[in-house]
């Protein structure tokens, strides 16, 4: 029997958390059988002060390194707010604040950089920044393209993969937008992260949300799983208000076509998987970020029981289209312990 293809599963652990805390965050993981995580807010040291993981110092950014290890967890992607400001410096309707490009490169990006090779992560999330408030985004693609450059060429001199995601509100807004920053920024090491919620939250159904996965598949990288059920009163008005979407649901349940995208998936999983690897990452990942119990536009909840329902709904679909996947089981443990 042939092999099936086989992805890898991550999940953003401060999803997994009522608290914030890195023990709770890494035993929700490891309790579901999870073998990557990414790293966003944390608590490292139980005493409720949260900080963003590019903010950690030298020496806390070792102790949470030490603690994915006990954990037997390893990091998939920095979950960073790289390009989740203003693409220019002027005012909107929007609360988004604008940084200089050369200080940003100085601060949030190296800061980045800095805790990628602190935990072992080979990749790194960000954005394609925001363009004024209700205005078209494709006008806007050579602007956002050129502040995109020095940011994936500072990755590619750290040796690192740059994954630009797409999200409503921002240039980046959909699979031809995403795709078409990708090709004017022309660096290899630049991909595109798929995910269906921010896509039909925008009111696209799931064969559209389809269309736009593959619209952005040669330059695909990695998928974000997160549903959205869109809510047929809501009129659409070009903008996403981020901080009201409550209809985020499972990706068994949702609108944005996760069956039908995952079969597409599985057709090209090998060559993506060789373009990845080639770039020094271990395989394509799925990576849950499932915003049960809410989300908004710097991050998102879903609590232990919630990210145990999102592990549990892909991987009755995964298991439905046939795509392989691997929890733990005892033969990690044993290997872990060393038997």
């Amino acid at each position: 029997m042939a092999q099936k293809p086989s992805i890898l599963l991550s999940a953003f652990a401060d999803e997994a958390a009522n608290t914030k805390t890195v023990v709770e965050q890494f035993s929700s993981l490891a309790a579901l059988g999870l073998q990557y995580y990414s790293p966003r807010f944390l608590d490292l040291t139980s005493g409720g002060n949260v900080k963003h993981v590019t903010e950690l110092n030298e020496a806390e950014s070792k102790q949470l390194a030490k603690l994915q290890a006990d954990y037997g967890l390893k990091v998939c992607s920095i979950g960073s707010r790289i390009g989740k400001v203003k693409l220019y410096d002027q005012t909107d309707s929007s609360h988004n604040k604008y940084v200089d490009p050369q200080t940003y490169l100085d601060t949030t990006v190296a800061d980045t950089i800095r805790s990628a090779h602190a935990l072992g992560a080979k990749l790194i999330r960000g954005f394609s920044f925001y363009h004024p408030a209700a205005t078209d985004a494709t006008p806007h693609v050579p602007a956002a393209a050129d502040r995109l450059g020095p940011i994936v060429e500072a990755c590619a001199k750290a040796g690192l993969v740059f994954g630009l995601e797409v999200e409503a509100n921002l240039v980046g807004q959909n699979g031809r937008l995403l795709a078409a920053l990708a090709k004017a920024v022309n660096q290899p090491n630049l991909v595109c992260i798929f995910d269906g919620a921010n896509i039909s939250c925008q009111n696209i159904n799931g064969i559209d949300c389809c269309a736009e996965y593959v619209a952005m598949r040669d330059v695909f990288g990695w998928m974000h799983i997160k549903d959205y059920r869109i809510d047929p009163t809501q009129k659409w008005t070009g903008h996403v208000d981020e901080e009201r979407l409550k209809n985020f649901v499972p990706c068994d349940v949702g609108d944005s076509g996760h069956e039908l995208i995952l079969r597409d998936l599985k057709q090209n999983l090998p060559a993506m998987e060789a373009r990845m690897k080639a770039l020094g990452a271990p395989g394509v990942f799925l990576e849950l970020e499932p915003h049960l119990k809410g989300g908004g536009q710097f991050g998102g909840f879903s609590g232990p029981d919630g990210m145990g329902v999102a592990v549990r709904s892909l991987c009755r679909v995964l298991d439905y289209v046939g795509i392989d996947y691997h929890l733990r089981d005892f033969d990690d443990i044993r290997t872990a312990r060393g038997f």
